[in-house]
């Protein structure tokens, strides 16, 4: 499954790539460098805030794709929650749908870093299917 999600540019842009996946939803990765830095040896929160949207996209599209529907997806909203600093290391996230309804889906995020169990980040997206 990872294999055949095509990231979007701006994902690929930043370096955002598909490393493996959980109980099939995609599992994604961003390295640090000079793309995704904010102030010296952090991730800057608009590279973290992509990384969590990408990741909650590529969820609900492998939970479409898996029950054989395609529609366009628009956001109804986002909400980003920082929880520490991500550091000069690579950074990791994966959505997890929450609500799957013909109209529309809720997905949680989260991302984090050397440790799982302490988010850096998370996010909640609302998102219309039509």
């Amino acid at each position: 499954m990872a294999e055949m999600l095509e990231l979007p540019a701006y994902a690929r842009s930043l370096g955002i790539t598909v490393c493996g996946e959980e109980a099939g939803m995609p599992l994604l990765t961003v390295e640090f460098g000079p793309t995704v830095e904010g102030r010296p040896q952090h991730f800057h929160g608009g590279a973290t805030a992509g990384l969590l949207e990408t990741a909650g996209y590529a969820a609900l599209h492998a939970a479409l794709k898996a029950s054989g529907r395609d529609p366009q997806l628009k956001p109804i909203n986002i909400t980003v929650q920082y929880l520490a600093a991500g550091k000069s290391r690579p950074s990791f996230a994966i959505g997890r749908i929450t609500r799957l309804g013909r109209r529309n889906a809720n997905v949680a995020v989260e991302a984090w870093q050397d440790d799982r169990a302490r988010p850096i980040a998370t996010a909640v997206m609302n998102i219309l299917m039509v």
